[in-house]
């Protein structure tokens, strides 16, 4: 399917849901999470984290990057935390804001939200209002921290809702070009295959989660962006 369908596919889907308000949900009991947020606590009285790391956060795909510690070798020397918790929607971030990220005074933020919100048919207004909740909320901040934002990706098992996430992607794209501290990081394209589509050998049984060469593509997409604008501001050891 080339870019003018998806683009056409995507316009059906927002009038869809402009004209169909009932097909558009609220966004779920952020409470879901309370029990992951106390593990973090806990997490963190046991072994204090840093302050002015660089901290991960967002949905499944964040909270699996860390399997087998990958998270910090792939962005080594930096120092990062990962506070991904699966399931996630970008109101859940928001909510949980200071547990998740402002608590460790980061000096940047990775976030990953957007792919639940659409499979949960939140509209791209409310996606894109919690967002700039999120940013105005970082932006209060003593020090505020860079973000990255890391674009929805495309998968098997929601490859039907891909003209809504291209959506939200070409959205949240545009609030980084105008903002000096945001960066927004294409994790997408490199996932697709020379027909435009999913590459299958990237994901787990489950069609949805990366395995070990879905990460791989992540690393290299976003590990160049992130050491260099972030390497200058590593403590010297």
């Amino acid at each position: 399917m080339g870019q003018q369908e998806m683009k056409y596919l995507a316009n059906i889907v927002l009038s869809l849901i402009i004209a169909c308000p009932a097909l558009v949900k609220a966004w779920p009991d952020p409470m879901r999470f309370q029990d992951a947020i106390d593990g973090f606590t806990a997490q963190d009285e046991s072994a204090k984290p840093p302050i002015g790391a660089i901290v991960g956060t967002g949905s499944s795909s964040m909270r699996f990057w860390k399997t087998d510690d990958r998270f910090a070798k792939d962005f080594a020397p930096l120092t990062v935390i990962n506070r991904g918790f699966g399931g996630s929607v970008m109101h859940d971030v928001e909510v949980f804001l200071d547990d998740l990220v402002l608590r460790y005074q980061p000096r940047a933020v990775l976030l990953y939200e957007g792919d639940n919100d659409v499979a949960e048919a939140i509209s791209l207004e409310m996606i894109l209002a919690s967002y700039d909740r999120i940013q105005a909320r970082l932006d209060a901040e003593a020090h505020p921290p860079r973000v990255y934002l890391l674009s929805v990706k495309p998968s098997l098992l929601r490859w039907s809702m891909w003209p809504a996430m291209q959506a939200v992607n070409a959205a949240l794209k545009a609030r980084a070009e105008s903002h000096p501290r945001v960066t927004y990081i294409d994790v997408a394209s490199p996932m697709l295959n020379e027909a435009g589509t999913p590459r299958e050998d990237i994901f787990v049984a489950d069609g949805l989660h990366m395995n070990a060469k879905g990460y791989d593509l992540w690393r290299d997409a976003v590990r160049p962006i992130v050491i260099a604008q972030e390497i200058e501001f590593e403590p010297k050891q």
